[in-house]
């Protein structure tokens, strides 16, 4: 059973702290493939996130909540999804859910991607899509767990 969770709107405070982060954490996903240099990574992460969320938290279309146990209130990861349409389909995608990792196996994360589909419903939308790397074993468990499936794979071979 998935923990019990509150999604609350994500304060600005909060947003700088975590936008560091997963910045960082994003740039360092996409060098660990080998197919960029950590450089290069983080200079097109930083990109693609100040294109994303222009204005922080009030970004347009942008959906940033802190997750926090309901118990406690302690805040324990964020999600961050985005209102898109794919192949003519409105859906939301999830950009970013990460637990911090004092609470991960915990049930947050399921709980927090069960906690967004009334949200994304609410929107109109009637899919939730997400990236994950390939080597993100213990994220790929809890999709999987709470419904998702691949629609597309990409896979590499290093010849070196």
């Amino acid at each position: 059973m998935p923990a019990q969770i509150r999604l609350r709107p994500m304060s600005d405070d909060e947003y700088r702290t975590w936008y560091d982060w997963v910045v960082g954490d994003y740039a360092a996903g996409h060098a660990a493939t080998g197919n960029i240099t950590e450089e290069a990574a983080r200079a097109m992460a930083d990109n693609e996130f100040r294109q994303l969320l222009p204005d922080g938290t009030g970004s347009p279309a942008q959906h940033l909540y802190t997750v926090t146990d309901a118990a406690s209130g302690q805040a324990v990861g964020v999600i961050w999804f985005a209102e898109r349409t794919d192949g003519g389909v409105a859906q939301a995608f999830i950009y970013n859910l990460v637990i911090w990792e004092a609470y991960r196996g915990k049930g947050y994360g399921s709980a927090a991607l069960l906690a967004i589909e009334p949200e994304v419903r609410s929107l109109g939308l009637s899919r939730l899509a997400l990236h994950v790397f390939g080597s993100n074993v213990s994220a790929i468990h809890v999709y999987e767990r709470t419904g998702y499936r691949p629609t597309n794979i990409l896979m590499a071979k290093d010849l070196t």
